[in-house]
């Protein structure tokens, strides 16, 4: 019997939520912050951290627990394999952020929001499988709303589109993405009134 070939929608619904994963997301917001900020040196010193403390780290973490068979793919769609990921997450940002105060001063506020909006889907973890894809694109679309209206628009866009890829390829429950977004737009509120008085 022939296998069912993949639809062009469920194939192109992977493409996009594979590119867009929470890591990638982010990377892509730093890079834009970072060469819309500041110069080509200080955007090398303020990204290398992030990018050597939390992204490779957290990319690493996920290659060595799928090959090793603790979780079941790079997703970690599994509620359960999911906790060690929040915890492994967390423990690095907190880390770049010690190390960024210790640094240069202050509280890297992009950071610390990323902080809390992984704590809030930890705690929603124990009760509703949040979808993490969406929540992270909701965010980063606040983050790029707070350098410029029309990227945040965009990536509001994008987010949606995740959403549904995430429902179309039965990664989660429309309840789950609507569960996500939620928590990433109360957080992303938050960020985004703290970033008004905080530049006033």
């Amino acid at each position: 019997m022939e296998e069912k070939r993949p639809s062009f929608i469920h194939t192109a619904s992977k493409i996009i939520s594979d590119f867009f994963n929470p890591l990638v997301s982010l990377f892509i917001f730093f890079i834009f912050m970072s060469l819309r900020e500041y110069s080509w040196k200080d955007s090398l010193l303020y990204f290398l951290p992030i990018l050597l403390m939390v992204i490779v780290p957290v990319v690493i973490w996920l290659v060595w627990n799928v090959k090793t068979g603790r979780y079941t793919n790079m997703d970690v769609s599994n509620r359960i394999q999911r906790k060690t990921l929040y915890i492994f997450i967390a423990v690095c940002v907190l880390a770049y952020l010690g190390f960024n105060y210790v640094k240069n001063g202050y509280i890297d506020f992009v950071m610390l929001f990323i902080l809390i909006l992984l704590f809030a889907l930890q705690v929603s973890n124990f009760f509703i499988k949040s979808s993490m894809h969406t929540a992270f694109n909701v965010f980063v679309a606040a983050l790029f709303f707070a350098l410029d209206w029309k990227m945040g628009f965009i990536w509001l866009g994008i987010a949606a589109l995740v959403g549904i890829t995430r429902i179309i390829l039965k990664r989660h429950t429309v309840k789950e993405v609507l569960m996500g977004a939620g928590i990433a737009i109360v957080v992303s509120f938050i960020y985004l009134y703290c970033n008004i008085q905080f530049q006033h």
